[in-house]
């Protein structure tokens, strides 16, 4: 490991998540040059199309929410 990775190792767990999140933005700022697999339409087509012949095996926005936070006391 170079000096360069080693201090992203030794950052805080505040510092990382920080960093996470400021790499997370700057790849939002350009979706179409992150890479999509053909494996992943694949699947992202299949969803969609399970959806469509059965709209009642989808969740609501608000119920995925409420399922994620539950664990977590929120």
């Amino acid at each position: 490991m170079n000096s360069e990775t080693r201090s992203i190792f030794e950052l805080s767990p505040a510092e990382k998540l920080q960093l996470v999140e400021d790499l997370w933005d700057d790849l939002a700022c350009s979706p179409e040059a992150v890479p999509v697999h053909d494996w992943q339409k694949q699947e992202l087509d299949r969803r969609k199309a399970n959806l469509m012949k059965n709209p009642a095996s989808g969740l609501s926005w608000e119920h995925v929410k409420q399922r994620v936070r539950r664990p977590y006391g929120r």
